[in-house]
């Protein structure tokens, strides 16, 4: 007996016979999986609303509480730390290195602030979000010492002068050639408030995008001086003020993190602080603040999120309240067809 071939016999068009196999079954290629398919009744719209509501609203009161218990002092001092003889010609003075540019001024907490306690540097008007000043870099020159010559990127920052070897400058770019370079001492009762500087960058910011085996070189060399000088024996991934700068913000508000300090201040303490008003932001119209705050499990001081929740936990208790007075004044069964606009009005069908 012979066997029976595996494939089965197709006779098309022309009475020729075609072979062709037979395809694997399943629910799945077949379209046969069991479904469900939930129908949104008023009673399940209306309770859904309702959770809605009862959740998110305690969510955005308890947000809104704990940013309110955030202590934070600002103080904007671009203006304040002008000598007033140099306030007609701010840009001239900023840029004379002979000038004295240390500022001492009183900041006064109302309000106890308990450790840590983080010290912001905050610009306004200042747009790291420029296309041009975003691009302005070399991630892989960052990363890895074999790529330090990989400049192509950070024009108008990528090489020094001709007269001074035209030399690949690492890091290059306008971001780190414009780090904010200002300094702040802080003191209360004749004693140091110790700022605290580790830690401040992102770990995976020092661990995957700035090499151990990566150092400055021919930084700040040329005639035209941004901000910041790094220390050439220091690699990049231990250079934390710059790794902060380098994650530029997405608005031209912004604040980064300067420090921590680690000591409580007490309510109503007089904290004297020394400003090394060095950055120039006079020449463009930006502003210059430093903020001490605490934090909350919220973060810092924004109530944004608390308002969110709580304008949407609003709105779906009142979608509720509506629908269930819906509900309630005109009732109809679920399914009727006499409801359908060809059964209402038949005439509009001819």
């Amino acid at each position: 007996m012979s066997a029976e071939p595996s494939s089965t016999s197709v006779v098309v068009a022309d009475g020729q016979s075609k072979s062709a196999k037979k395809p694997k079954y399943s629910r799945f290629s077949q379209q046969e999986l069991h479904a469900w398919q939930p129908i949104l009744t008023p009673s399940w719209a209306i309770s859904i609303f309702t959770v809605i509501g009862i959740l998110f609203i305690p969510v955005g009161l308890a947000s809104m509480f704990a940013s309110d218990s955030v202590v934070e002092v600002p103080f904007r001092y671009d203006e304040e730390c002008l000598p007033p003889d140099r306030k007609n010609d701010a840009v001239a003075y900023i840029k004379d290195d002979k000038a004295n540019k240390t500022c001492n001024k009183i900041l006064t907490v109302k309000n106890k602030m308990t450790a840590p306690v983080y010290v912001y540097y905050q610009l306004d008007n200042f747009y790291q979000n420029h296309r041009r000043y975003v691009k302005s870099r070399d991630d892989k020159q960052l990363r890895s010492k074999a790529s330090e010559n990989d400049v192509s990127t950070c024009s108008p920052e990528d090489y020094t002068p001709n007269d001074m070897g035209h030399k690949p400058i690492v890091p290059c770019g306008l971001i780190a050639w414009s780090m904010f370079n200002d300094t702040y001492k802080l003191s209360s009762n004749n004693k140091e408030l110790v700022i605290n500087k580790k830690n401040i960058a992102w770990k995976s910011d020092q661990d995957g995008k700035f090499g151990s085996d990566v150092y400055p070189k021919n930084f700040q060399v040329g005639g035209l001086i941004g901000g910041a000088r790094l220390n050439e024996s220091i690699p990049l991934s231990e250079q934390e003020d710059l790794i902060v700068w380098m994650r530029t913000a997405a608005l031209p508000t912004f604040r980064k993190l300067y420090g921590k300090i680690e000591t409580d201040i007490e309510d109503n303490e007089e904290v004297m602080l020394v400003i090394e008003n060095n950055y120039n932001t006079y020449e463009f119209g930006a502003r210059k603040s430093i903020v001490l705050s605490t934090t909350a499990w919220v973060g810092g001081r924004n109530h944004f999120l608390g308002m969110a929740y709580i304008l949407i936990g609003g709105i779906s208790l009142l979608l509720a309240v509506g629908f269930l007075l819906l509900y309630v004044m005109q009732p109809r069964p679920l399914g009727d067809p006499s409801f359908l606009s060809w059964n209402r009005n038949p005439g509009s069908l001819r």
